[in-house]
């Protein structure tokens, strides 16, 4: 799988262990940056993300600043992306199989690296149930439309 990253400053130092960790995991990483912790503003980030997965230039995504909040309100401005803060395995796989979530966004200063990356993973291994969930992923995209 092929999993566009990016962080700000605030999440520089997460992103750096969970790209490792993903590459040993086997996934392709597209790191959209930043590629240090000087500071920076983290729109620019979400949105090289945001549009790597909405143009398909990768199958999902992961963004981190310092609460995963802005990275995931400037990504939901992306026609496509229905990005989720999470800080736990199991919201991690309800925005997954319930949401049909395409982007994960995680706090450097809320989660510890052990947790991030189980969390990464419970994401990564969920799937999209379907069914009733469809129609509601459905009327969220209508209100991109509107």
């Amino acid at each position: 799988m092929k999993i566009a990253m990016g962080a700000d400053h605030g999440g520089f130092s997460l992103k750096e262990i969970i790209k490792k960790h993903l590459v040993e995991a086997g996934h392709e990483v597209l790191d959209l940056g930043t590629h240090d912790t000087e500071s920076c503003n983290y729109p620019v980030y979400a949105e090289k993300v945001a549009y790597a997965v909405a143009d398909k230039d990768a199958d999902l995504g992961v963004l981190i600043c310092g609460t995963g909040i802005g990275m995931s309100i400037a990504a939901n401005k992306v026609k496509g992306i229905r990005a989720a803060a999470v800080s736990d395995c199991f919201t991690a796989q309800a925005t997954r199989e319930h949401n049909d979530s395409n982007i994960i966004c995680l706090g450097e200063r809320i989660v510890g690296p052990g947790l991030a990356m189980r969390i990464v993973d419970t994401w990564l291994e969920a799937s999209f149930q379907g069914g009733r969930h469809q129609t509601r992923v459905d009327m969220i995209c209508d209100l991109e439309n509107n």
